[in-house]
């Protein structure tokens, strides 16, 4: 059994008898030729065992994983990059990561990026809107990344460069959270379904007035969450006006103050969807507040499922939406598209992903 003895200036394996094989000095860097030389093997071998080939012996792979172990080798990205012609680093560009939704969907791409041994250059927007995109893409491109993924939510006419710019990339580009487009790839979060779902929920519980406090109408998601609630009450024959509706911006406060605004405009309503978890938080305060019981007078849905829905007084029903799984699918997809573009396919499609989000009840709508 070989073992690692470490002197001063080198690094010795031995064997069991004593007698010292390979004598590498502590300040060089072990290159794939130490592999080769200490296992008896070609370099060739090596590198059909790092990249997983097939057409090497069992016992030979066995034997050169057990000397990359040993003396601690370490692939060149840069040798890798060189061979392939490709840097394995994928761009992301996002913004707002305060909120819940983009730190969530950033923590899936980048368990997605790591898993299929990417890495990862990260650049945040200062604001959702910014008139330096030409200058950010060839940031991005001049660190030769494979592909980007545009993780910024769409907001206000923060898209409108994609009808100029986009022929000007070329690399594989993957957006997320936004309208479905013509000759884009997109991978979104069905919100439209997310507010139907809770607002048929409420419907089936037998709630007659079911009014809506939305995120910010500049934003694609809250007008898409407001749409569902619209499309839900319209189906089963409900009127629908905006004294049935108030706007917050995605913060506790906000939906404090939209709550009481609805409850001025809409005193006969019995229920409500609530457009995030945060919102309803502010509303369910003034709730207490005023002795309104929950959910027997008022039934409360939010949207998003943040991990402290279910210690809210009483416990939210909310919309779960796995944002950490739509950063996962978008570097799949990206990957993807990058892997065609290397195996020269010329007739990429590109195609748009809503997942699919899901009803969480509890107490807020659940008086049992």
């Amino acid at each position: 059994m070989e073992k690692l003895v470490d002197k001063t200036n080198f690094y010795c394996y031995d064997n069991d008898n004593g007698n010292a094989n390979t004598m590498i000095p502590r300040t060089q860097r072990i290159t794939i030729k130490h592999v080769a030389q200490e296992a008896e093997v070609s370099t060739q071998t090596v590198s059909r065992v790092i990249n997983n080939r097939p057409d090497v012996a069992p016992e030979t792979r066995q034997r050169v994983l057990d000397i990359i172990q040993q003396l601690g080798y370490q692939p060149s990205e840069l040798a890798r990059s060189l061979i392939h012609r490709r840097s394995y680093t994928l761009g992301v560009v996002t913004a707002g990561l305060k909120y819940i939704g983009p730190s969530r969907t950033l923590s899936g791409i980048t368990t997605k990026i790591e898993e299929l041994g990417y890495a990862l250059l990260l650049k945040e927007l200062p604001r959702f809107t910014t008139d330096n995109i030409q200058s950010l893409i060839q940031f991005l491109l001049a660190r030769h990344i494979d592909g980007i993924l545009w993780a910024v939510p769409e907001i206000g006419d923060n898209r409108d460069w994609l009808e100029t710019g986009l022929d000007s990339i070329p690399v594989p580009i993957v957006f997320l959270t936004m309208q479905s487009r013509p000759g884009f790839t997109i991978v979104s979060m069905d919100n439209r379904l997310g507010g139907k779902m809770a607002t048929q929920h409420m419907l089936e519980l037998g709630r007659q007035h079911i009014g809506h406090i939305s995120g910010p109408m500049e934003w694609w998601e809250a007008r898409q969450r407001k749409q569902g609630w619209q499309e839900a009450l319209q189906a089963a024959g409900r009127r629908v006006t905006e004294a049935h509706c108030a706007e917050g911006n995605w913060s506790s406060s906000s939906g404090e103050i939209a709550f009481l605004k609805l409850l001025q405009s809409y005193p006969e309503m019995d229920a409500v969807f609530i457009a995030n978890d945060q919102m309803a938080l502010g509303a369910l305060q003034v709730a207490n507040r005023r002795g309104l019981r929950i959910p027997q007078e008022l039934a409360v849905v939010g949207f998003d499922n943040i991990a402290e829905a279910t210690y809210f007084y009483p416990s939210l029903t909310t919309i779960n939406q796995n944002q950490h799984e739509l950063g996962c699918h978008a570097v799949q997809e990206l990957v993807d598209l990058i892997e065609a573009v290397h195996a020269g396919n010329q007739t990429i499609e590109s195609k748009s992903f809503l997942l699919a989000p899901e009803l969480i009840v509890r107490d807020s709508t659940d008086a049992r």
